[in-house]
């Protein structure tokens, strides 16, 4: 299979981008693992490696400072559409992010723009519908202490890598 270009969809702001700069470092049927540095400067955060989970709806990634030291867990809920012809995977970020900090809180947020997108016809009922129930399987796992399930190809690669990145 070869590795696909990969963009990214927002639907607030309606943008949509291509991650040329993004290293794919795993491309599985249903995981794609990437690193990856922030696409404008910024203060708090500056690099992260991500996994999505393509037939679950999330992409977990774990993110660093301009030192290297982990920030938080960040995870998007995400649909994916996948053009074969084309070679291009589309993931669309549904708004809704689930922060796991260093001590332990989990913050849920974006809850207003799925909202207002919901509100604005940016997107439609049946996505709004998939990300709230994907945001509750995701807490599930959270909630029953399995989130290292989700975190461990992530620290798997980063250890491999661990020179390179």
């Amino acid at each position: 299979m070869p590795v696909p270009l990969i963009y990214r969809r927002r639907f607030i702001p309606d943008e949509i981008i291509l991650l040329k700069d993004d290293i794919v470092l795993v491309y599985e049927k249903d995981l794609i693992i990437t690193k990856w540095v922030t696409l404008r400067p910024r203060k708090d955060i500056a690099s992260g490696i991500s996994a999505y989970y393509l037939d679950k709806g999330y992409k977990i990634s774990k993110v660093f400072d301009r030192h290297g030291k982990v920030v938080y867990w960040y995870c998007d809920i995400i649909q994916t559409k996948a053009d074969l012809d084309k070679n291009t995977v589309l993931f669309e970020d549904l708004l809704i992010d689930v922060i796991l900090h260093k001590d332990g809180s989990i913050q849920i947020v974006d809850l207003d723009e799925l909202a207002d997108a919901l509100n604005l016809n940016l997107i439609t009922k049946q996505e709004a519908l998939y990300a709230l129930r994907t945001l509750d399987s995701l807490l599930k796992i959270i909630y029953k202490d399995n989130f290292y399930e989700l975190q461990a190809p992530i620290n798997d690669i980063e250890k491999l890598y661990s020179s390179n990145i």
